[in-house]
């Protein structure tokens, strides 16, 4: 069966293909455009998911996934690892990992080992953005890095990129970027090496701020790991906990201590007076006994909560801080300060979330998020398009700034239970 201007089928979906593979859906498009074969539809599927039309992408692989029938098993793992793609892509969180583990397994059943690892590939990234990183890594290490293509090894390298960065591990992160920069260049896929370019960014750009005796200066992320991994008393007001080198006291569910517990370390080593902690942990202005009395019961579980690696004293006019044996209080704080920082963070990567996914991602609930995602369209900082549940958000990165330490993730060190009486 011959092809336009009598070029043969074969060869028309094998060019349409290595554009694919180099980057050029519109030359892809070009040559399968009219074509309603099983092959056709998934390269069209493929095409239209770079240029960024989702919707019609996954339909077109579903298309083409019926169309290869059971006959062509391979052939039908391969569309719904693109479909598993094209949903990571359109940050489609709540797509069935089932499905694509089953196309995996027959894909490592019939020796397609490329495509199975990318198989893989797609589950760590969608672990990673949902800050499960210890399952990520156990999956990543399941992948033999040595026998994958040049495309594949450069997104394998920005897998151990991105949990590095996450877990604050900045020489691995560097070390994998380089390899990265390596395999997409052996590659020549414009996007990919694009998407190298941003994630090294995040290496050179503010990832926090430091505040300590009334000064304040940026970070980067290195400079936030050796802090970390200091004797600096840290109250990190990113994750919201208190740290002393691997020892983490964390706060996230007891904000008011937290708020107390910052408000110390950035006055210390003076204290702080009782009308000013009452106003700032209970948003009075005019203080009674009641809050006065709160304020003590407040700081006496601040006080047990800390026992590991700090005191609090109590003094003629209010309460201070006293690290155990370290030199130093300071407060790690946000590169920009402002409500719902988290979800910001998330919709920071450019491309366009669901509240559903976002939720997923956040550990939150569809109706918290939603609040959030409504108060930041107030104020101009995000917007949605779509309607029900084709409504997508996004907004334009902070420039300059990294939200590395905002995503979601563990605490890289020994925690202690926040909630422990």
């Amino acid at each position: 069966m011959a092809g336009f201007d009598g070029i043969p089928v074969d060869a028309l979906l094998s060019a349409a293909a290595r554009a694919l593979a180099a980057g050029d859906p519109l030359g892809a498009l070009n040559r399968v455009a009219l074509r309603n074969d099983a092959s056709a539809l998934a390269l069209r599927g493929i095409a239209m998911a770079q240029i960024g039309d989702f919707e019609r992408a996954r339909t077109l692989v579903r298309e083409a996934a019926r169309a290869f029938g059971p006959k062509a098993p391979v052939a039908r793992a391969r569309c719904v690892v693109a479909e598993a793609e094209i949903a990571l892509a359109s940050r489609d969180l709540g797509w069935p990992q089932r499905a694509l583990d089953a196309a995996r397994t027959v894909l490592e059943t019939h020796g397609d080992l490329a495509n199975a690892a990318h198989a893989r590939q797609l589950e760590v990234r969608r672990l990673v953005l949902t800050g499960r990183l210890d399952a990520a890594e156990d999956r990543l290490a399941e992948i033999d890095s040595t026998a994958l293509p040049p495309a594949l090894a450069a997104v394998h390298e920005l897998a151990i990129a991105g949990i590095a960065m996450r877990r604050l591990q900045t020489r691995t992160a560097r070390n994998a970027l380089a390899r990265a920069v390596e395999a997409g260049r052996r590659a020549g896929i414009p996007a990919l090496l694009a998407e190298i370019d941003r994630a090294r960014a995040v290496l050179n750009a503010p990832a926090a701020r430091l505040v300590a005796n009334g000064n304040e200066r940026p970070l980067l992320l290195d400079e936030v790991e050796a802090l970390l991994m200091s004797k600096t008393l840290v109250v990190d007001a990113c994750r919201h906990a208190v740290r002393e080198g691997l020892t983490v006291v964390a706060l996230a569910r007891r904000p008011v201590l937290f708020t107390l517990a910052r408000a110390l370390a950035e006055a210390w080593p003076a204290d702080v007076p009782r009308d000013a902690l009452i106003e700032r942990a209970f948003r009075m202005k005019h203080a009674d006994e009641t809050h006065r009395a709160r304020l003590r019961v407040e700081m006496g579980r601040l006080r047990t909560a800390l026992r590991p690696i700090a005191g609090i004293h109590a003094t003629k006019q209010g309460f201070a801080i006293a690290p155990r044996g370290t030199r130093e209080v300071v407060v790690l704080a946000r590169p920009i300060e402002e409500p719902h920082a988290a979800v910001l963070a998330l919709l920071a990567d450019g491309e366009s979330w669901s509240s559903s996914s976002l939720s997923l991602a956040l550990g939150a609930s569809q109706r918290t998020v939603q609040r959030a995602l409504d108060a930041l369209a107030g104020t101009g900082k995000v917007q949605s398009y779509g309607r029900g549940r084709a409504r997508r958000w996004t907004t334009p990165p902070a420039p300059g700034f990294a939200t590395t330490l905002l995503l979601p993730s563990s605490l890289p060190a020994r925690s202690i239970d926040e909630d422990r009486p």
